[in-house]
């Protein structure tokens, strides 16, 4: 098509936002693969202090035993979970003293309406892709999204993780009465992993409904393209 108005181009992301990003991507993927390893030595779940094969279990897991892989597996997820959690801290001082959580994840009044909450959840439905400047700033329901992550289950993950460390339950036995037990931080463990695996393959389906190329782009250059607004979503005004 020719004879069109230029789109305008933007810089969506900062620098640290993408780093951060990146860096976080590649640690959870390092902690989803050694995480696998882990559980296929005892893939059952108890709830309490003890557990091994023969008791039983509060959920059986239809994984193969294996217990050759976790040597590696434990020393890679404690490896990449430091790397997460020093990459987390960085990314929410940086966003507090930014104010990038606050502008970027908290949901703006208007997104909060009823009416705008509707038309969000049967876009969702639908498929149907943000135009116009709606596509400058995240729906109300990835901001949501997002702040379960951020303040939900990563922390979740950190201190269940740190429960199943002997050495760190030495110097804080308090995470057992929090999470009542060793193996209850297991499970927990397990379910946060997995609600987290469900939100990234939630995020990568929204990245191809949105335009992978340029939200990709956005956030390995910064640069966005702003595709132009249609009659389902006319422009509406910065939040």
């Amino acid at each position: 098509m020719t004879g069109g108005a230029p789109r305008e181009t933007v810089i969506r992301h900062r620098v640290w936002v993408r780093l951060t990003h990146w860096l976080n991507a590649a640690a959870f993927l390092a902690l989803l693969v050694s995480g696998t390893a882990i559980l296929l030595a005892l893939p059952r779940l108890f709830w309490g202090e003890t557990g091994t094969l023969g008791a039983p279990a509060a959920f059986e897991l239809p994984l193969p035993v294996n217990l050759e892989q976790t040597g590696w597996g434990r020393n890679l997820h404690f490896l990449a979970a430091w790397v997460l959690v020093l990459n987390g801290l960085a990314y929410l001082v940086l966003s507090l003293r930014s104010g990038h959580i606050v502008r970027a994840l908290v949901p703006d009044r208007d997104q909060l309406a009823p009416a705008h909450l509707g038309r969000e959840i049967a876009d969702h439905a639908r498929l149907r892709r943000p135009r116009g400047r709606e596509t400058l700033r995240y729906n109300a329901l990835q901001k949501i999204a997002y702040l379960a992550v951020i303040l939900l289950l990563f922390p979740l993950m950190v201190l269940t993780g740190l429960t199943m460390s002997p050495g760190f339950t030495t110097a804080f036995p308090e995470l057992f009465t929090l999470f009542g037990g060793r193996q209850s931080a297991r499970t927990l463990h397990f379910i946060a992993a997995s609600l987290l695996v469900l939100f990234l393959l939630v995020h990568v389906a929204q990245v191809f409904v949105g335009g992978a190329a340029n939200l990709m782009r956005s956030m390995i250059t910064g640069r966005f393209v702003v595709p132009p607004a249609g009659p389902e979503h006319p422009e509406t005004p910065d939040a």
